[in-house]
């Protein structure tokens, strides 16, 4: 077949298949159709004789096996190319098409599926299936069924994972294959967050205990630390140390100190120095392993005050909710307020429309008066910005 020829099909079967004649809900018969300027420019150009020549060719050759009909005008030339509905089925075969109705039965049957393995699936196949139904495009869904159904599947077997596991050793898992799981990540990550309870969409696999490397949990300050049979007293230090997650588990933690402090941002975390404070960086996230660690330090040290540092933004509150939802333990926010945010507004940014949208959804929480002042003044503060003068 002619390119002409398949363009011009393929246009007309995309026309119908968006079309209320496809989900057989139109009260009157719809026809599909197109002028053959707007598919090929040339047309209309006096100069591309030969091309508008080779056009009308493949437009009385479709004419001739009824797959279209026509409206002419004068010398020759088409006003408009009309689908013939009566040909559908042998058109998807003529040009070797799957019929977006069985790829939508298909689509169904993986969405059904997975639509009970996780609140996020369920949350997510359930919107694609009214998506469907009223023939709206698929998140996730580039035409490739294998690689939706791979897409679902990873969001399915990720939540189950309990420690931290790199990512190639997740992809052989679940997929027999090192690099299926890195080829869909982006989608992955994506999906999880549009459809799941994440403070921030770039640490999601390692919150989920999906890692490129052993991560890492840095302590500084007033507190003992002890691995095994071993102690060392941080406050005698000059600066931090960090723990490899692999040793959480045997690690215990006495505060000396009158209240732990989490941080955000590690280039504050090193510029942090308080009295009677024990401070931790958690690499930028808090998966299971270490919302665990948290807990048993909480368990070891309850008497002490328990805050958190992070940036003046949407994200930053969104965190500091997540951190207290998963770990139980009430962290109050620290130099989280409008009185830092007017101290260090020559550093402030202007919100973006995501921000807008993100605090908008805080409003009625806790932070509302710090929120409202956000969004009246236009402005967010990062920890960095802050680093010089700090507090």
């Amino acid at each position: 077949m002619m390119n002409y020829e398949k363009t011009i099909l393929e246009y007309l079967i995309n026309k119908y298949e968006k079309s209320k004649s496809f989900l057989g809900q139109n009260k009157v018969n719809q026809s599909f159709s197109v002028k053959p300027e707007k598919l090929f420019p040339e047309y209309a150009d006096d100069s591309e004789y030969e091309v508008f020549t080779q056009i009308n060719e493949a437009i009385y050759d479709l004419l001739d096996k009824e797959y279209i009909s026509v409206t002419k005008k004068k010398n020759g030339v088409f006003a408009g190319i009309s689908l013939n509905a009566e040909k559908i089925d042998l058109i998807y075969r003529v040009i070797k098409r799957k019929p977006k109705a069985e790829t939508n039965k298909s689509l169904m049957d993986i969405l059904y599926r997975y639509s009970l393995e996780n609140d996020i699936l369920s949350k997510y196949c359930n919107e694609q299936i009214e998506r469907i139904n009223t023939n709206k495009r698929v998140q996730f869904f580039n035409d490739d069924l294998s690689e939706f159904e791979n897409i679902l599947k990873a969001v399915s077997e990720i939540t189950k994972v309990q420690e931290e596991t790199y990512i190639r050793d997740f992809s052989i898992r679940v997929f027999g294959d090192t690099k299926i799981f890195e080829a869909i990540k982006n989608k992955v990550i994506r999906l999880l967050f549009l459809y799941g309870d994440f403070p921030m969409e770039e640490t999601i696999l390692e919150e989920l205990n999906i890692v490129k490397n052993p991560g890492h949990v840095y302590f500084k300050g007033f507190g003992i630390i002890t691995i095994g049979n071993q102690a060392i007293d941080l406050s005698q230090l000059k600066s931090d140390i960090a723990i490899s997650s692999l040793l959480l588990e045997d690690t215990n933690i006495k505060v000396t100190g009158k209240r732990l402090v989490t941080i955000e941002n590690l280039t504050t975390f090193n510029y942090f120095n308080e009295a009677d404070t024990f401070v931790m960086y958690l690499g930028g996230y808090h998966n299971s392993h270490r919302r665990n660690f948290i807990k048993k330090i909480y368990r070891q040290n309850p008497e002490i005050a328990y805050l958190h540092y992070g940036d003046i933004d949407a994200g930053g509150f969104y965190i500091l909710l997540h951190l207290r939802n998963k770990t139980g333990i009430n962290f109050i926010p620290y130099n989280m307020n409008i009185d830092i945010l007017e101290k260090y507004s020559a550093y402030t940014k202007k919100l973006t429309d995501n921000d807008r949208k993100r605090l908008e959804n805080l409003k009625n929480t806790e932070f509302s008066e710090t929120i409202n002042y956000m969004l009246e003044n236009n402005c967010k503060l990062e920890q960095e910005s802050m680093d010089q003068g700090l507090i």
